[in-house]
């Protein structure tokens, strides 16, 4: 009687741990499904977009001897890159015909300057604030030496407006000659034609 007492604790142990190991194997399959659904789930997120502007790859040199001139504080340059981000959360740049009047609405006789300068354009995400595209934008746009002090090479950012839209730009130059333009911030919108101009052939 005993022994068969102690034959029926011991089923009863095995019975018991091999409910135990069933139970711990069912909860490590419901772990490993989890963690596949939830990687398969998981949403791709797209590649950091570049927005570096190495100035290195452009040549070097003033403005091109004919046709329009552009100016920043009275000193000639060339327009070789140029930046337009819209202004707010979940906005966007207007449609790419339409880009002569975007740079008519920045500055009167910017789109022909554009034409024969001929720059790289860059059209960025949309921008929170203006302080934080400016501050992007000059680091981005890494110049020689102090912030391009003492070399031809300068920056322009700030924001403008084109019929109810706001939106930001970002003009990189080159001058014939070192200068003192270094990085310039356009505080509001009318100081742009305070800063820059665009002086046409007579």
């Amino acid at each position: 009687m005993q022994e068969s007492s102690v034959f029926y604790d011991f089923d009863r142990v095995l019975l018991l741990a091999g409910g135990v190991a069933f139970l711990f194997f069912l909860l490590l399959l419901v772990i490993v499904v989890l963690l596949i659904l939830r990687r398969s789930t998981r949403r791709v997120e797209p590649p950091p977009v570049d927005l570096t502007i190495d100035i290195r790859r452009f040549p070097a040199g003033g403005p091109p001897e004919h046709g329009p001139q552009l100016q920043i504080y009275g000193t000639p340059v060339r327009l070789t890159a140029i930046v337009l981000a819209p202004a707010g959360r979940n906005s966007s740049l207007p449609a790419q015909d339409r880009l002569p009047q975007l740079l008519e609405a920045l500055l009167p006789g910017l789109s022909e300057v554009f034409a024969v300068h001929e720059p790289e354009l860059r059209c960025w995400p949309s921008q929170l604030s203006t302080q934080g595209f400016t501050h992007s934008f000059f680091n981005f746009v890494p110049l020689p030496g102090d912030r391009g002090k003492g070399s031809p090479w300068c920056c322009v950012a700030g924001r403008f407006e084109t019929g109810s839209q706001q939106l930001l730009a970002g003009l990189v130059c080159c001058a014939a000659s070192p200068n003192s333009l270094s990085q310039i911030v356009v505080q509001h919108e009318g100081q742009w034609m305070d800063v820059v101009r665009v002086k046409r052939e007579a």
